[in-house]
């Protein structure tokens, strides 16, 4: 039987140093002018006077994909 507190530490240890490299992935291309996310084609943005609403569609929709298919190749399947 395996010891879960040992694999949870561990998960999470990957888990915080991926975020930390995508998260330092991103700051690098916002500020070398390459749009990697947000404000894509069917991104949905409503200006108004002193109100702006911005609900990110497609970027939402291609992070549901990507997601999706990381976890079925690296998913635990059985």
């Amino acid at each position: 039987m395996p010891d879960w507190t040992e694999f949870m530490g561990k998960f999470l240890i990957i888990l915080g140093v991926i975020i930390a490299a995508v998260g330092g992935l991103l700051l690098i291309f916002k500020h070398s002018g390459i749009p990697i996310l947000g404000k894509l084609p069917g991104d949905i943005i409503i200006k108004k006077e002193n109100f702006t609403f911005y609900f990110p569609l497609a970027t939402s929709i291609i992070l549901s994909i990507i997601l999706s298919l990381i976890l079925y190749f690296f998913g635990g399947r059985k």
